[in-house]
């Protein structure tokens, strides 16, 4: 455990003129945001409620354990429940922090989906009391957190909610504030990284900053809360971008017949160029998702996001039908498919472009279809019904005359090529190359 913060001190005073709250923070959604932010305040000795919808996390959380695959967490959540620093329910407590970490998916025609965001307004709005700070770190359209304050306005007309320029003396603070962290290393980044706090005013930036510097220890920088919206959406459609260079590359390599991965090394050894690694396209909830956002709020303006997102969501198609050419060019054989997950070593299937490589090809090859992942102890629900089977790698490499290597995971990082001798190989991550 962490030495713990004093956070006396730290939760106003308009919140120590009223009775005390159940706890000091509240974190809504304890999902791959939520759970480790949770802990992690707990071990710096704050008091924490989780709150999930889900009964099983709650309880799972309850009894030490964690119901998601991240490095640390199960340790610090163990920890924390055992100093009764964190607990975890299913109803909103009254807390001095409420921190909204709840998904933002993608609705119809690539629309952004904010109403989780506005749900957990809602559950918050009866709890809050004079003092109370809300943020929210749910990666969200420009505009979100004012949203927020208009939901909770409306069910508390007796509070006095911040509003964007004005200068009146609100009776409770307002921010945002993004996670900016990278799966498998969650616990450590969420320490160390930078951390932009945009607050509805400058004092609800200052208020949400109390929380985050009680343990960021990298720099804490407030701004407002739509120039912190933008913040993190640029953020991953920058990245986007990038790796739609490479991913189109990848397929120029292909029409033209060389390649990709010597182009790119030598590429590379110009001082002024840095490009991406290809694959079979781009998953998970942020680089995915996120910029469709961006085109959201500016759809005439924002033409190269739009375009970057098209080519990577292309290029799982792209990859699917070199497999399919493969399959046919190999009637009869079984194929291995290694990996599922939408990055190298988690269990975050989240828009995952192998998933759905996967599992289209399970619909139409069936029993044919072995799938090799670590870090699942069963297939998705995608593969219900198809007759594609989860094996072990060796078993699977034994079985198989084709090999399609979706996810680099260190599990499959020992094959070489001497390994795949007489086997129909694709390798989507350049593994192999290494």
């Amino acid at each position: 455990m962490n030495a713990p913060f004093d956070a006396t001190a730290a939760l106003g005073r308009k919140a120590l003129a009223h009775p005390a709250p159940d706890h000091q923070v509240a974190v809504i959604g304890l999902g791959y945001i939520g759970l480790p932010t949770a802990a992690l305040l707990a071990s710096y000795g704050w008091s924490v409620c989780g709150v999930d919808v889900s009964p099983k996390v709650v309880e799972t959380v309850n009894a030490g354990r964690v119901h998601i695959e991240e490095r640390d967490l199960d340790r610090l959540v163990h920890e924390a429940i055992a100093a009764r620093t964190l607990v975890a329910a299913c109803e909103v407590p009254t807390a001095s922090f409420y921190m909204i970490a709840v998904p933002t998916p993608l609705g119809p025609g690539k629309s952004p989906d904010i109403s989780y965001v506005e749900a957990a307004a809602r559950a918050i709005a009866p709890k809050i009391g004079p003092g109370a700070c809300v943020i929210v770190e749910s990666t969200s359209p420009v505009g979100t957190t004012e949203r927020v304050g208009a939901i909770i306005a409306e069910a508390r007309p007796d509070l006095v909610v911040p509003r964007e320029g004005s200068e009146e003396d609100a009776d409770i603070a307002l921010a945002y504030c993004p996670e900016r962290v990278l799966p498998g290393r969650i616990v450590t980044e969420l320490v160390h990284n930078d951390r932009v706090i945009g607050g509805v005013t400058p004092a609800c930036a200052a208020r949400a900053a109390v929380l985050y510097t009680s343990f960021v220890k990298g720099d804490c920088l407030t701004t407002t809360a739509r120039v912190a919206e933008t913040v993190k959406l640029v953020e991953n459609a920058f990245r986007d971008v990038n790796i739609a260079f490479a991913n189109e590359l990848s397929m120029i390599a292909d029409v033209i017949g060389v390649d990709v991965w010597e182009v790119i090394r030598l590429a590379n050894r110009h001082p002024r160029v840095s490009i991406l690694q290809p694959g079979p396209g781009v998953g998970g909830h942020c680089i995915a998702v996120d910029p469709w956002f961006l085109v959201a709020g500016a759809p005439e303006a924002a033409r190269l996001v739009r375009t970057a997102r098209e080519v990577n969501d292309h290029k799982a198609l792209h990859t699917e039908a070199k497999i399919r050419a493969l399959i046919e060019a190999a009637p009869g054989s079984k194929v291995a498919l290694l990996g599922l997950a939408f990055k190298p070593d988690i269990d975050d299937f989240r828009e995952s472009p192998a998933l759905a490589i996967a599992a289209s090809l399970a619909r139409t090859h069936g029993e044919k279809i072995l799938v090799v992942e670590p870090f699942a102890e069963t297939l998705p629900a995608a593969f219900d019904g198809t007759g594609a089977q989860l094996m072990v790698l060796d078993a699977a490499l034994d079985a198989a005359e084709v090999v399609v290597v979706l996810v680099d995971h260190t599990a499959f990082r020992h094959l070489a090529p001497a390994d795949l001798a007489g086997k129909l190989v694709f390798d989507t991550r350049g593994m192999l190359k290494r």
